[in-house]
Parts: C-alpha cells; structure tokens; sequence
C-alpha cells in the first residue's frame, strides 16, 4: 500500500514500489493531464510539482513521493482559471497541446518562485520543458501575460 498526498487529497493505493510517479498518476489515479513523453526526463511532458517544485514524475518512483505534496495540472486550479491557463488560451499557446500541461506546470513553479522573471528568466526556467511544434514564443508571452496579470488585475 501507497499513501500519496495528491491535489490535496490523501489517496492510498496498491502499486509496487517501483512504479513510477508519472503512471501512479495517470493508471491508478486517472490524472492524465500529467503526460508521457519520453520516459528518460528529458522532455518535461510528465511535470508536476512535489513540495512546490516542478519534477519530471517519470523519474521518480511513487514510493519516493510518501511524505510529500504532489501537485498535477488537474490540481493547479479547480476551475481552470490559474493565471497561467487563462493566459494560454489568450495567447492561444498549444499548437498540438501535448507537452502544455507539462509546459504550464513548469511555468508555475517558475512565477512562485520568481513572480516577475524577465524574458531571459522565463527562457532559462523554462528550458527544462520541450515543445515539439515549437510553440516557444507563445509560451513566453503566456507567461510573460500571466505575470502581468496576475499583478495588476
């Protein structure tokens, strides 16, 4: 048995320990707004926060996360409406959609602990995440519309 602490719930499953995150998440718990994109952290489509952190959940085991608050995109905001959502759809940020939630996961964690990154901090934050369709310009403008935003209205 495995307790997690996941969007603010504490959810206890049956999963061996060396099951990953990334699948706790998506096959045990239907969260699959957290996606799988290459298995080996090197693409940030399985991003979540752990404690406030953005982690890559494909690399870490399930069992590592005990003890932990976990936060997926389905648990960013209840009704969609973070900062950072509504500003993705503003700028109509995804081509194919994929790697955003991955994308917005990464950028939350980046404006929590750095509220007004400039352009070149957004750039170098979000480097860890990979965008196929090369949507990067619209990502750094949803970020760049959320800061705004969220600071002045």
């Amino acid at each position: 048995m495995l307790t997690l602490n996941v969007n603010g719930q504490v959810v206890t499953i049956e999963a061996s320990s060396d099951v990953s995150l990334l699948w706790v998440l998506r096959e045990h718990l239907g969260l699959t707004g957290t996606k799988y994109g290459c298995g080996a952290g090197m693409c940030g489509a399985c991003t979540v926060h752990i404690d406030g952190v953005a982690n890559f959940a494909c690399q870490i085991m399930a069992a590592d996360a005990a003890n932990t608050t976990i936060t997926t995109i389905e648990g960013l905001s209840e009704d969609g409406t973070h900062p950072l959502q509504l500003a993705w759809i503003e700028e109509q940020t995804p081509q194919c959609g994929y790697c955003q939630s991955g994308q917005i996961m990464r950028a939350a964690a980046l404006i929590a602990d750095n509220p007004k990154p400039t352009r070149e901090e957004i750039i170098d934050g979000m480097s860890a995440n990979i965008c196929r369709c090369g949507s990067y310009p619209r990502i750094v403008r949803a970020i760049e519309r959320a800061v705004k935003e969220d600071h002045h209205g």
